[in-house]
This record gives C-alpha cells, structure tokens and sequence, in this order.
C-alpha cells in the first residue's frame, strides 16, 4: 500500500506539472498556449490579461475550463482562488470530475480488503468510466489506482484470487507495470516468491515494453520507461532469492547497465548473485566500486573483505589498502564539495519547536547551522534519519553546530503530533521545528523561501548566514552521507 501511495503521489505530480500528454482539442490547446505565454510575461497588460483569462474560465460552465484555471492559479500561489473554484466546482458539478475524485477517498479509507471492494463498487455506479471517456492515455487511471490498491489490501490478508482479479482489471497500459510492481512487493513480504516473481516480471516486461521508442516517445511512454533499471534490479533480487542465480545474473546486469550512476544496493546485490555463482573476482571488481566511491555499508565492507582474501589468498596488505582507498576518496570529496561550494544570504525564519520554543535563524548566527525540511509521510527523509542521527551524535559536543529539522508541506490536520509522535518513537534526538501552512495563503513559508522543490532537502548554512552547501535526495549510505556532511560543516567552518 505504501508503494502504491508513493507512486500515485509522484505520477499526480508529473499530471500536474503538465507532464503527461493529454488529449485536447484546438480551442483548449490554443488557451494553454496563450496562458502559458501570459503566465510568463513581465509586461502588465499581460499579466491583466491573464487575470481576465482566469476568471472567465472560473465563471465557465464547461468542468475542464474550472480545472485549468485552478492550474494557473496553483502556479500562480493564489491558493484562495484555487480553494473557492473546488468548492464552486463541486457544487456545479456533483457528477464531475472533481467529485470523482473526492469521492474516491472513501475507497482507501477502508481498512479491509472487503469493505474497499464494496465501496470501490459504490463509487464506480456513481462514476463509472464510460461518463469520463477523454481520449486521453491516462482517462482509466483513476479507476486502476483504485483496482491496484483493492489487490494489494486483497494480497495483504494473503486473498491471492482475489488479489490477481483485481490486478487484471488494469487498463491503463503505461501504468500498470507500477501496479504489477506493488502487488508484486506484497507477495514478497508474505514470503509468497512465486508470485512475487511472476509479477515483478510482469512489472519490468511492461517497463521495457516502453524503452528505446517502442511505443512512441509521449511523456506517458517515458515515465514508464523510466521504471524499467529499478524493475530489472526488484526482479534480479527475487530471483537471487529464490537462488536462481543464472537467471538472477542476466537481469542484475541488465540493472547494472541501465544503471546512469553508482547504485551502491545494485552492485551489492550484483556481487552477491556472482558469489552465488563463485565467480568471485567479478563479485570483487562490483563491490570495489562500490567501496572506492565510499558508498560501502559496514555489511558490504565486511563481504568486500571476504572477497579479498578469497582472491588475494590472504588478508595481507587489506589494511593498507583501504586507508589508501579512503584517502583517495576524502581528496575526491574535498574536490567535489569545494566545486559545490555557494555564497548566498540564508532566509530568515523563526519557527516553534514541538516542545513550544520559538527558535530564529538570526539568533544562532556565530554557528554552522545545518537544516534538514522534511515530513512524516516522506520515505527518502526517513531512510536519512539514521545517518543524520550519526551527524547529530558526532557534534553533540560542538557548541559552534546546530541541526534543525523543519516537518514540512503537511499533509494532515495533526502535523505537529504526527511529528513529534514518530521522532519518540525513533528515539532521534532531533530539534523539530514546525513549518505549518500559512492560513491566509495555504503556503508553508520557510520551505518556499527557501525555493525547496522536493525533500529530504538539507542546508548547510555558514557562521555569518549564508547558504553554502545544498543537498537533496538520499542515496541509501549512512557512512557516506556522515563523510559528506561532516566535510561540509569543517568547511562552511573554515571559510565562514
């Protein structure tokens, strides 16, 4: 369910950013066009224009005219005008688009697979598919996120007929290797691998179906296509697994040379199919990639040092040779940060902790001050958190560093308990601090200040408050991240 939800938060986004192509009509096309033209013009009868534009389409009766103008007004921050369209959308539209899918929610806020199914058919008499027929490649997805999560509830409770009958229901074909994908992680963590294989297969073939053009190069295609190296490695996995380490080895190398960067997990897993196969010197070669770039868990270093005194025949010269390794990869680091390295003026910001405590960014000046924007529902900010518990560890004792941790673009009404909730029960030793929506404008003030895009996002910000490092993302290393901001405090210190 979580990877479902994961994936249907990223592909709402790309329909959102206007990535997914979309049917229209020449009339609408023309609009859009003309919007887009207006939207960027710093020339005030413009920028009129376009206000008179906005609110003609909100005064339309025409659904899709109301959607568009909220899109621009989205764009625009002008969320009191987007809040006031979805209310009167709705009201004039009790059949439409908008209530479709507000009433979608009452689907995945059952808690059995039983009662999903009855309320999917309850929403699906009231909406059924032939009423929102577009043309458009992605009219039916609505319907298969729905479909995907009744098979994932029905694989959850270990229901597999159930499951298979409702993950065949898919219709939207550049999708469903994300449904296949998320079925397919069920099955594993019921320790089910038949299956678990059978659908990560289906997963990655719909994927590939998608590379190179083969089925036209829309925004759809691509984000399908995009899915296929991840697709190859889940599937390799199973298949190790189930120690089907030929097959596992053709699919793994596949990942490896989809791969556009070192994949510390992909190259782990790599090796451990070519020890499998004892093929131990290419098992070597992948994980001494992994360990010169410095990406190397303590588990990978431990196997990495098996290998080496299975090819090498003994331990001797081991020691040496990795702190000549981890020499190297400091000057790396230090060469690749001090590239990396930018001056500007930190936003201001005084915000409340979870215990109440109004904390100022001004006042802590004299200090390297290292925020991390983050949120309860985000996956990548909580696999950091380890690492950044580390970070927090190693300069506990260093009055001249401060970590603050600012929850972020909230997505329920409890935002502060939801946050202090799972950092007790992490037991992180975290300062919280709570970024909350502006009521006025619905905007959460310190995040777009500070022109965040996606979290986890983290700031390195100097002695005299400006920014000097930015870092976004988390790549899976605690040891590695450690390195990493450990090096950008010593020289946001030194050069502050």
């Amino acid at each position: 369910m979580k990877n479902y939800i994961a994936t249907l938060g990223i592909f709402a986004a790309l329909i959102g950013a206007g990535k997914i192509a979309h049917a229209q009509t020449a009339s609408a096309d023309t609009t859009l066009q003309l919007l887009n033209k207006l939207m960027v013009s710093a020339n005030q009868a413009d920028k009129s224009l376009l206000d008179k534009k906005l609110s003609s389409l909100g005064a339309s009766n025409s659904e899709k005219d109301l959607l568009l103008a909220q899109q621009f007004y989205y764009r625009l921050k002008n969320t009191r005008a987007v809040d006031s369209l979805q209310t009167v959308e709705l009201a004039r539209f009790p059949e439409g688009i908008a209530a479709r899918r507000k009433e979608q929610a009452a689907v995945f806020n059952e808690k059995g697979a039983t009662d999903m199914e009855r309320a999917y058919h309850t929403w699906i008499r009231r909406f059924p598919p032939e009423k929102f027929l577009t043309g458009d490649v992605d009219e039916k997805l609505i319907y298969d996120y729905a479909r995907s999560a009744i098979a994932q509830k029905y694989a959850e409770e270990k229901n597999t007929t159930k499951a298979i009958t409702y993950i065949n229901m898919l219709e939207a074909d550049f999708w469903k290797g994300n449904g296949y994908g998320g079925l397919s992680q069920v099955f594993y963590k019921n320790g089910d691998l038949a299956n678990a294989e059978i659908y990560a297969k289906k997963a990655m073939d719909n994927a590939e179906s998608y590379t190179d053009g083969k089925k036209g190069n829309s925004n759809a295609a691509k984000f399908s296509a995009s899915g296929y190296p991840g697709l190859t490695s889940t599937y390799a996995n199973i298949l190790f697994e189930e120690k089907k380490y030929n097959e596992a080895l053709k699919y793994s190398e596949l990942a490896y040379k989809s791969s556009t960067g070192l994949n510390p997990q992909l190259n782990y897993r790599y090796a451990q199919i070519l020890i499998g196969l004892n093929r131990n010197q290419e098992a070597y070669d992948k994980l001494e990639e992994v360990v010169k770039g410095g990406k190397a868990t303590p588990e990978m270093a431990e196997v990495f040092k098996s290998l080496y005194v299975k090819v090498k025949g003994s331990d001797a010269g081991f020691s040496e040779y990795s702190a000549a390794i981890r020499k190297s990869y400091m000057e790396n680091l230090n060469k690749t940060l001090t590239k990396a390295m930018v001056k500007e003026p930190a936003a201001g910001f005084t915000l409340t902790d979870l215990d109440g405590n109004r904390v100022s960014l001004a006042d802590l000046k004299g200090k390297v001050v290292i925020l991390d924007f983050w949120a309860t529902w985000c996956g990548p900010c909580k696999a950091s958190f380890p690492a950044m518990q580390m970070a927090v560890d190693k300069y506990k004792d260093d009055p001249k560093v401060k970590f603050l941790f600012i929850h972020t673009w909230e997505k329920t009404a409890t935002a502060t308990k939801d946050a202090g909730d799972y950092i007790a029960g992490k037991k992180y030793s975290f300062q919280v601090l709570m970024d909350l929506k502006d009521p006025e404008t619905k905007e959460n003030k310190v995040v777009s200040s500070y022109k965040v895009l996606g979290i986890p996002a983290k700031f390195v910000i100097d002695a005299n408050g400006n920014i000097r490092f930015k870092l976004t993302g988390f790549d899976g290393s605690n040891e590695a991240a450690v390195d990493e901001l450990s090096m950008m405090i010593d020289m946001a210190k030194s050069n502050s």
